[in-house]
């Protein structure tokens, strides 16, 4: 259930924003001066047709002509420095929830990522962030420039001749609630414009990408029918927005025309008859004139903070998203956290692994995966884990490198319970090779050095060798100053891959994890990086996730998944005598192997 927010959620917003509101007060003050000097300018003028024009008279024109320029240049100026602050705190109130969002995805768990798709992520990061830090800056600017310069007016024109002041002080709630009308169906028009422009991008971007799959199903007709539909209901939804805009528009010209009119009739008969001069009524058109527009921006602030407020909350609930796997204060108080690790407290790690009494649950399951395992893994030993695409073979590697915490028992590492020890100590000594890999954009030597950030070039040379990745690097043209694009898309998938195993290596971790490392890799590579695999875990304590049997066939200890589930485990041959269902696995796959040569 979302939490419920004071204040469309500023009260809860106000700590992320607190450091900035001795400017964002500066800015209003600035604000509120601008407005007043706004609405001194009639005045100028109806000092200059009561006297100068009045009187016949040019007594005091040099005060005048300076006073003007005075308040003119001040006002530039005022204007310069409201603006300068607006932009100044605009940005930095954008980048810091922009970073403060970034930083606390980095201590969530792999949960949250599959439980929100990255576009969803992207937006509280980005377009969040950006509508706050408008509209704490140049939205709150408008109001109060507004707000002000309403006020302002009012009380000149009451000082003036409060009669008249009245007149038109009534017309003002007939102005706000047809505006206020007007700007609600506006809003929701937008909307529904901007969901189906939304919805026409997908179109679009589906009919290019998916072009070759249109033709072979020959339902070109289908997608040119849909996509005309979208663009048939996108034209008449914008058509009723501009017909509304364009009422709207009207609607302001007419109330505009009101308050003339009323000053003309009312504050002309007083000028007919001496009870007004013309320099006050020139005062009161100008006023009425431009009452109107004020009230509409300070209707568009109320209509902005409503739909700001749905950025707020998304914002503060990723913020308030709490991981499922943490340190705990004392743990933090030790060894760090990821930002402020604490190195001197750092013990080594050896790699003795056990699973002591282990039942767990995926967060967002209702199944035991795991119940009541038990498992040494001593320092050294290579442990695979097979069976079938979807078995849920990643989950003993979860719980071993800490993205999952146990449900119930314990994970030791070197005999102690890993949530005795931060996640970055584990982290820091793991290496993980991935089935699909991730290459970040730059150059070869900043993605390896990932691993290790103080790696020399001689010592990453010997990481790409023994992979067998050293004549990938040399291909490229730029050796390690080469760019290996946005992603690694400059890269085939397998040389993507030799680069992750490289890097990986690179760190020399006690665990090393290989998630169907050579999946993305062709033949001859797979037999020279399994070379590399057999020279790399000596010595090391490793878990490689294998959908092919070949490769794992002279692993320590064999888990055998199934449904999520192990269902059996021990070494190549004694699972192969057991004749269950590893046996099975294996036989047909050899058989397949076996088939696929003779072809």
């Amino acid at each position: 259930m979302p939490k419920k927010r004071k204040w469309f959620g500023l009260v809860d917003l106000f700590p992320y924003i607190k450091k900035y509101l001795p400017l964002i007060i500066t800015m209003c003050l600035l604000g509120v001066l601008s407005s007043i000097a706004d609405s001194a300018y009639p005045l100028f003028n109806r000092y200059a047709l009561n006297h100068y024009i009045g009187k016949k008279t040019l007594d005091t024109i040099g005060y005048f002509v300076f006073l003007y320029i005075l308040i003119l240049v001040l006002q530039v100026i005022d204007n310069f420095i409201s603006s300068y602050i607006c932009s100044k705190v605009e940005l930095d109130i954008g980048r810091d929830l922009k970073n403060a969002s970034f930083n606390h995805l980095q201590t969530l768990s792999f949960s949250y990522f599959n439980n929100n798709n990255v576009g969803y992520i992207l937006a509280r990061v980005m377009s969040d962030t950006d509508r706050i830090g408008t509209f704490m800056t140049w939205r709150i600017m408008d109001f109060v420039w507004n707000a002000s310069y309403i006020v302002a007016v009012f009380v000149v024109m009451i000082a003036i001749n409060w009669k008249l002041a009245v007149l038109l002080l009534i017309l003002m709630p007939v102005a706000f609630f047809l505006i206020t009308f007007f700007q609600k169906h506006m809003i929701a028009l937008n909307r529904k414009i901007r969901e189906i422009n939304s919805t026409i991008t997908g179109d679009f971007n589906e009919g290019i990408t998916g072009a070759k799959t249109i033709k072979t199903l020959v339902v070109e007709d289908k997608i040119a029918k849909d996509f005309e539909e979208d663009t048939l209901d996108m034209k008449q939804t914008s058509i009723h927005a501009t017909h509304y805009s364009a009422l709207f528009t009207a609607t302001i010209t007419i109330m505009s025309s009101c308050a003339l009119a009323i000053v003309l009739s009312a504050g002309g008969l007083l000028t007919m008859q001496r009870l007004m001069a013309i320099g006050t009524l020139s005062v009161f058109m100008t006023y009425a004139l431009n009452m109107i527009e004020p009230i509409q921006y300070i209707v568009e602030v109320f209509s902005a903070l409503i739909q700001v407020q749905a950025n707020i909350e998304r914002f503060l609930h990723l913020m308030e998203t709490e991981s499922d796997v943490k340190d705990r204060q004392d743990v933090i108080a030790k060894y760090g956290d990821v930002f402020h690790p604490r190195y001197e407290n750092w013990e080594d790690l050896h790699g003795d692994v056990e699973f002591k009494d282990v039942s767990f649950k995926y967060p967002d399951g209702e199944e035991m995966v795991l119940e009541h395992f038990n498992l040494k893994v001593p320092q050294g030993t290579n442990v695979a884990i097979v069976g079938e695409t979807g078995a849920g073979k990643s989950t003993l590697v979860n719980l071993v490198c800490r993205f999952f915490e146990p449900t119930s028992g314990q994970v030791l590492i070197d005999g102690k319970d890993v949530r005795e020890r931060s996640q970055l100590w584990l982290h820091s000594h793991l290496g993980y090779v991935l089935q699909t890999p991730q290459l970040f954009s730059g150059t070869v030597r900043e993605n390896l050095r990932y691993g290790k950030p103080d790696a020399t070039d001689e010592e990453i040379y010997q990481a790409l060798d023994l992979v067998s990745a050293r004549s990938v690097v040399d291909s490229m043209g730029h050796g390690l100053d080469s760019e290996v694009g946005e992603g690694g898309d400059l890269l085939s998938t397998g040389e993507k891959q030799l680069l992750s195993f490289a890097r990986a290596i690179l760190a020399d971790p006690a665990i090393l994890v290989l998630d169907e490392a050579t999946s993305s890799i062709d033949t001859v590579t797979e037999k020279a990086i399994q070379h590399a695999i057999s020279t790399v875990i000596k010595g090391r304590t490793s878990f490689m996730i294998a959908h092919r049997l070949s490769t794992v066939v002279d692993a320590d200890v064999i888990l055998v998944v199934k449904d999520g589930k192990i269902v059996e485990q021990g070494t190549h041959a004694s699972l192969m005598k057991h004749k269950g269902y590893y046996y099975r696995l294996y036989t047909q796959q050899y058989e397949e192997d076996a088939t696929n040569a003779l072809l």
